[in-house]
Formats: C-alpha cells, structure tokens, sequence
C-alpha cells in the first residue's frame, strides 16, 4: 500500500474532492461483524425458571413414546383442517420463514427447552413460518443409539404443540432432511 505525504498534490486535491462530495473519514478502522444475539428478557426468565423445575415439569413437550427416524426421511405432518395448497406450497419451500433455530450441539433436554422458547417466542412475535434446524447425526458412540435422537424428538415435539399446524422437511438450500419448516397459528394466542 503506497503511503502519500500531506504535501502531495494528488492526494490533496483527492482528498479534498472526497470530502467536497460529502465523504467522511472513517473513525475506527474496524467493520461491524454484526450484534450479539439479544435475548428477550422473559426468555432468560423462562430458560432459569425452567432448569430449577423437576424435570418432569419442565415442559409441555413429552419424551414419551419417540419413534426413531432416519438420517435421511422426509418429515412430514399438517393438522387435518390445513387447506392442501398451504402445505404443498410448504413442502416445495416456497413459504418464507422469517426465523430461525440451529440445534445442532445440544442435549434432548437443552434442544427441548430451546424449541419451546423458540417457538414461544416466534408466536409472540407473529411469525408465520420459522426454520428449525436440527441435523441428522446419529446418537454418540458408545450410547447403543443408532438414529438421529434430536430430529427424531423435534419430529415428535412438533406434532404435540398446538400452535404447529404443520412442519415438513425444508428443501436442500435450507438444509435438506437436517431441518424442517415449520407453520405456526399466529391467531388465537389467547388459546394457549
């Protein structure tokens, strides 16, 4: 990088063209790689309240009666009442999601709470459909799991929560069978 003296005559007059069309010299020399995730403050409410509860307390959301799932099977379910145009136009991902949640790393306890916020959080807010990553690895070695654990829990979860109408798996520049889309109620919270 060429270094220019103050006294030159180019760098002057460039300089002075520069700030003539309104351009500022930066002051920190450093880019901006984005804001750390806020959480809203009834969320961290919830997550504390959540981790001091019994564990059979802790959620909605039962562990019971899990069925296994593949690596690579298409998830799919829709409430009954789901007009057919509404889910097929999900199916080819051609409704778009305006968050998502990446579970990839977690414990089925952690992922389960994770979700719940998650989706709690996207109904507040209004979403309509959300992304919910959560991969496809096969349970640890040693643990005698061979299927994925939490793709076979979120499957299962998602079925249970009354404000899902319906999930599928997203298409391949979303994550393939490593994650779903996800369609929530956004009217009649008070339901809950």
């Amino acid at each position: 990088m060429t270094q220019f003296s103050d006294d030159d005559d180019d760098h002057n007059a460039f300089r002075q063209a520069l700030e003539a069309a309104g351009v500022r010299k930066l002051k920190t020399n450093r880019a901006d790689v984005g804001r750390p995730r806020k959480t809203p403050p009834d969320a961290a409410a919830r997550r504390k309240a959540a981790t001091q509860a019994p564990t059979a307390a802790r959620s909605r959301l039962s562990d019971g009666g899990v069925e296994a799932v593949t690596p690579h099977q298409r998830l799919e379910f829709a409430i009954p009442d789901l007009p057919a145009r509404t889910f097929a136009k999900l199916k080819r991902g051609q409704t778009g999601w305006a968050g998502g949640l990446d579970l990839h790393g977690y414990t089925v306890d952690e992922a389960r709470l994770e979700l719940e916020t998650f989706i709690d959080d996207a109904i507040a807010n209004r979403l309509r459909c959300v992304l919910v990553v959560h991969g496809k690895a096969r349970g640890a070695r040693g643990s005698g799991v061979d299927y994925p654990v939490i793709k076979s829990h979120v499957n299962a979860w998602l079925r249970h929560w009354s404000h899902v109408m319906a999930f599928c798996s997203a298409s391949e520049i979303d994550g393939g069978t490593g994650a779903v889309y996800v369609l929530l109620r956004t009217r009649d919270l008070d339901d809950r």
